[in-house]
């Protein structure tokens, strides 16, 4: 299972293993709080789709559209993330403030189809 929550909510006992999806790392929270398992810059979408998608709500289904073609070209990115879905719990780590459309949605959906 694949699940996902911002990096400033503290880790739970049930998050199994826990992956930062973000290129950038989280302002304000130690390497020590996050508990991570390993931290995927590579996983996250490029610099310049980040900053053209910006949040906008209209944009979400194109910045998802260019992101799993992004994610299409590079799988050792991810494969480790689907590799450990498939013996237990995963938490992908993301510090955005839109808790409804970030990088760490698109990727769980993108990862959905792969487990």
């Amino acid at each position: 299972m694949i699940n996902i929550k911002r990096a400033y909510t503290p880790p739970a006992a049930d998050d199994g293993r826990r992956f930062l999806v973000d290129r950038l790392w989280p302002r304000g929270v130690s390497q020590a709080a996050l508990r991570l398992n390993a931290w995927l810059k590579d996983v996250a979408p490029s610099d310049a789709l980040r900053r053209w998608f910006g949040h906008r709500p209209a944009r979400w289904d194109e910045f998802c559209r260019q992101y799993f073609a992004e994610l299409d070209g590079k799988p050792e990115a991810w494969t480790p993330i689907v590799e450990a879905a498939r013996h237990g719990n995963v938490t992908l780590l993301y510090s955005a403030r839109d808790t409804e459309q970030n990088n760490a949605i698109a990727l769980m959906r993108y990862l959905a189809t792969k487990v």
